[in-house]
């Protein structure tokens, strides 16, 4: 064979060999991209025991849901009763305190920018040229706030109504108080208790310290006062907090007694023989007294102006009388010894029949003397009312009812045992100057606790 012969027969070949190659390649199909299963090896292609052979696992979708439901949001139930005090309170007084009002902040990453002509430039030494931007107060906010009376120790605690956090506020130790009222919207308060084994009460009036706008409060305060005469029976407090009216026994006699909370000057406006009252100063220019109730005995309820004058009376011969006037002092809401309760027009001198039962002092007026707010037993044993109730010797399972007052119309709003609270006996209630939180003590175990009315 010619040498250029045996050339041409090794580059055919050759090119036989590329063509087989070639065919087997393209045969076998080149790997998915993201697929390993057949190695990156280019001669791994053709390896008889490799995994070339596996199958792709085909792409799948997850299902679309087209049905259109929606799982519903879940919403955390808004507590509408809550106990306020963490002890036994004497008593209590709801009033608006101003606080800081709290602001969301708000990042920003202003552009720096030079000063104009002598913006932020200070006054040379001696001049005027320059003007000192006064800061901007931090904005505040009125709210309802509480201040109450430890039964055991005399100390005062506080809290807001819609942030319930409790603070004590003062150390003066006033033991086993038994009584306590506040006056001066919070500033000023009187306790009753006990004074040693010769059964003297014992009344101090005392001034708080004024809190600093912000600042914490250290629970160390003093309070500062001094002591009505012995055996103070009966306390009530103006309209507008700024005075108290008090009966104590002189002799033979029951003196009634006027102190201006802001000036302490003190004025007696009355005097009686009879020594058995209860006073409420529902009006600026009305004090009402009313005799102390027994079931067998009738009551009666008189007025007078807020200067002991014209003394008159109201109604009587009522047998275990209790009443409550309305803040417009035109409506007396009374109750007699079947705790039947009823409201007593003085313009018209005409009654009107509740559908409920209960006791006045468990009962609020609303601001607009419209509304009437109760604590009303549910159920009512025999007994010699209100003197076993009095006495302890009765004890109420409560709800709280909203009466209109035109229509006569009760409603229940509240019943404490069916939100796992337990039984309320409900005294001494009280509304906020807005009326959205009703508070009321517990008589069980002397407790404060919040309804919201919102």
């Amino acid at each position: 064979m010619s040498k250029r012969n045996f050339i041409l027969l090794i580059i055919i070949s050759i090119l036989v060999v590329i063509a087989v190659f070639g065919f087997l390649y393209f045969q076998k199909g080149t790997t998915a991209p993201g697929d390993n299963s057949g190695g990156t090896n280019f001669f791994s292609q053709f390896n008889p025991f490799g995994n070339n052979n596996k199958p792709t696992p085909p792409v799948t979708t997850p299902p679309v849901d087209v049905s259109g439901y929606i799982p519903p949001v879940t919403n955390t139930p808004v507590l509408k009763l809550i106990k306020i005090s963490s002890m036994p309170i004497a008593g209590f007084a709801v009033f608006q305190k101003e606080r800081l009002k709290e602001v969301p902040t708000v990042i920003t990453n202003p552009t720096p920018t030079l000063p104009l002509s002598g913006e932020g430039v200070p006054p040379a030494k001696g001049g005027s040229g320059g003007q000192t931007k006064k800061p901007t107060p931090p904005p505040t906010e009125f709210a309802p706030a509480l201040r109450y009376v430890d039964i055991a120790t005399g100390n005062i605690y506080q809290t807001f109504a819609d942030k319930i956090k409790e603070q004590k506020f003062s150390s003066t130790i006033i033991p086993k108080v038994h009584d306590a009222y506040f006056g001066n919207h919070g500033e000023s308060v009187v306790m009753r208790h006990l004074k040693g084994n010769d059964r003297t009460i014992e009344t101090f009036v005392g001034t708080l310290p004024k809190e600093l706008l912000g600042a914490d409060v250290t629970g160390n305060n003093e309070i500062k006062g001094n002591f009505l005469p012995d055996n103070v029976k009966d306390i009530s407090i103006s309209p507008d907090t700024s005075k108290v009216f008090y009966l104590f026994d002189s002799g033979d006699d029951m003196i009634g007694v006027i102190l201006n909370l802001l000036t302490n000057k003190k004025t007696q406006i009355f005097d009686s023989p009879f020594t058995e009252w209860l006073s409420l100063w529902p009006t600026a220019n009305l004090i009402t007294l009313s005799t102390k109730p027994s079931a067998n005995i009738p009551g009666y309820i008189y007025s007078m102006d807020g200067s002991g004058k014209n003394l008159t009376k109201i109604l009587g011969e009522i047998n275990g009388l209790t009443t409550l006037a309305s803040p417009n002092g035109k409506l007396i809401l009374y109750g007699d010894s079947n705790l039947s309760i009823n409201i007593y027009h003085t313009d018209t001198r005409n009654s009107d029949v509740l559908g409920v039962k209960t006791l006045p002092e468990k009962c609020v007026w609303g601001k607009a003397s419209d509304t009437i707010y109760c604590a009303v037993p549910k159920l009512i044993n025999i007994g010699e009312y209100p003197d076993t109730w009095y006495q302890g010797e009765m004890s109420f399972n409560d709800q709280i009812w909203k009466i209109d007052v035109k229509t006569g119309n009760g409603t229940m709003i509240l019943d404490p045992v069916t939100i796992a609270v337990g039984e309320i006996d409900g005294i001494k209630l009280a509304l906020d100057d807005s009326g959205n939180y009703l508070f009321f003590v517990n008589k069980k175990d002397s407790y404060l606790w919040e309804f919201s009315l919102k």
